[in-house]
């Protein structure tokens, strides 16, 4: 696993042996590529971060700042060490659960990326739809900034109320849901 462009692109960093499934190189790539130029001087939030490496691509990309939360103790170590290696300026690591850090969260954030871990089974309730419908992303977001998601192709897309999805994108296993606030959709 590695940065794959910016100022730390093609540096190797660690995944914690907590994540199951981090987000490929490709994927991110294929992320990045949607997102271009909305990366510059974006304030970002990384929820369920696990390596870190969305949040690190950002920062590498020139992201003014990043906040990774993750609630596993060695999923924040490994942030935290790969912050360290990378060099990259504006990150900080938060240890607690997604939807605790979003109730009590000031900040608003242009770009904020989920990677919840997949539903196991049929009638496992969606995470996604659970961030989605709960009202907690919505305040967190700026003005024109977009929620960022990714799911197994399998899945369908989460809808909620105020949302409107923008793209959904496929690669391989995974799908890339690209989010809106509806009256800036």
């Amino acid at each position: 696993m590695r940065i794959i462009a910016g100022t730390a692109g093609r540096l190797a960093i660690k995944v914690p042996s907590a994540v199951a499934r981090p987000t490929t190189d490709f994927v991110r790539q294929a992320m990045f590529s949607i997102l271009s130029d909305r990366v510059a001087d974006a304030r970002v939030l990384d929820l369920f971060a696990g390596s870190g490496a969305i949040g690190l691509e950002a920062l590498s990309r020139g992201a003014a700042s990043c906040v990774f939360v993750d609630d596993h103790r060695q999923a924040v170590a490994v942030i935290g060490e790969n912050l360290a290696k990378s060099k990259l300026a504006g990150g900080r690591v938060v240890r607690t659960d997604a939807a605790a850090f979003l109730r009590r969260d000031v900040a608003v954030y242009d770009l904020i990326f989920a990677d919840p871990p997949y539903c196991k089974k049929p009638g496992d309730p969606d995470p996604l739809a659970v961030l989605l419908g709960g009202g907690l992303i919505l305040p967190r977001l700026a003005p024109g900034g977009w929620f960022v998601a990714e799911t197994a192709a399998t899945h369908a897309s989460p809808s909620a109320p105020g949302w409107a999805l923008v793209d959904r994108r496929e690669y391989g296993g995974s799908a890339i849901l690209l989010y809106a606030p509806e009256e800036s959709a």
